[in-house]
């Protein structure tokens, strides 16, 4: 199959290193010229995971987002939610119909670009399905060199327009045969863990993470007084869920912790054993700031009012850090309101993403 990887973070080269072989061919975007110069020079990557290190040489790696779209099947994004409505923007004029679009993860990205393709001028009748995590817990080792600790053994996902759900979920499930079908995109979005496990780490490790050139929130950071505030936000995400009628298995948070029945399966231990999560993180800068916070748990806690459902600590947290960034962070652009989402009815945004239409 042919697969565009968009984005030049951890997550797209790991995409593209293990969508290359496993056999598809992969043309590799990234803005960024300099950045991505090595990958360029080598048109390919170094991949390191548990079978070992070699070389993947990739189909195409481009600088030109119309090389990498046009004709590709799939459509993989696994970027920041911050950088979906310029990525759309770029497409919208290569996009044609039926290619698929995959956001890993989305945090209704799969609405929001929807509505950045209609603006800009995008016709193509396409799907957007997005899951509750990046495919792969991954760090690059330098700028040509990726690490993949783990792959998911489970991603639900959702797709917007719902009408096509089956179109997309046999497109992606040949490039992530862990994907399983879940009720529509929202449910999807409301699947994310990253707002669930990141804003209590980096917030109640905020002295820590401010002092040490180095540290993982991941090991000495998850600590029982963390776990308990982490799984009490949980906890209001899966009411959230419930209250608009999606079932469960929910992905509660505390079974990656306890059980193999996460995304990832058992795999905390492995995560802190692979040490790639000692780091620096710039608390006020660091995504797990601007994504999980600033879109996603703003995002949660917006549904949260939409739905009547009561949500004490998600907005606690997103009140902490927005007083450590020094600005409002519960009125980003990922927000029921922010997307013109806030006067439909449960039923109204049912139809809504069955039929695909954006304002």
């Amino acid at each position: 199959m042919q697969i565009a990887v968009l984005g030049g973070g951890n997550g797209s080269y790991a995409a593209a290193a293990d969508l290359t072989e496993q056999g598809h061919e992969v043309r590799f975007w990234r803005r960024d010229a300099a950045a991505f110069a090595p990958v360029l020079a080598k048109q390919a990557l170094t991949l390191k995971d548990a079978k070992g290190v070699r070389e993947v040489k990739i189909a195409c790696v481009t600088t030109d987002i119309g090389a990498a779209v046009r004709g590709a099947e799939l459509i993989v994004i696994p970027t920041p939610a911050f950088s979906q409505d310029e990525i759309a923007q770029a497409m919208a004029p290569h996009l044609a119909d039926g290619q698929v679009i995959f956001l890993p993860p989305g945090t209704f990205g799969s609405f929001a670009m929807m509505q950045q393709l209609r603006r800009h001028g995008c016709k193509a009748d396409v799907i957007l399905g997005e899951t509750g995590t990046l495919p792969y817990l991954t760090r690059k080792h330098g700028p040509a060199e990726i690490a993949i600790t783990v792959r998911a053994v489970r991603l639900p996902t959702g797709f917007f327009p719902t009408r096509h759900s089956e179109r997309g979920f046999a497109v992606v499930s040949k490039a992530f045969p862990s994907i399983h079908l879940i009720e529509d995109a929202l449910s999807a979005a409301l699947m994310n863990g990253g707002p669930i496990i990141h804003p209590p780490l980096i917030l109640m490790n905020a002295g820590p993470l401010e002092f040490q050139d180095r540290f993982d929130i991941h090991n000495e950071g998850t600590q029982p007084a963390v776990r308990r505030v982490t799984d009490a936000l949980d906890e209001e995400r899966i009411a959230v869920r419930e209250a608009l009628g999606y079932k469960p298995y929910h992905y509660p948070l505390r079974d990656t912790y306890s059980s193999d029945r996460w995304m990832y399966g058992d795999t905390h231990k492995v995560l802190v054993d692979s040490g790639d999560w000692r780091e620096k993180i710039n608390l006020t800068e660091h995504r797990y700031m601007t994504e999980d916070v600033h879109y996603g748990l703003s995002f949660l806690v917006s549904v949260a009012n939409w739905a009547g459902v009561p949500a004490p600590t998600a907005t606690g947290l997103l009140a902490i850090a927005s007083a450590i960034c020094g600005r409002d962070l519960a009125n980003g652009p990922r927000t029921m309101t922010s997307l013109g989402l806030q006067k439909l009815s449960p039923q109204q945004m049912t139809d809504m993403l069955m039929k695909g239409a954006v304002a």
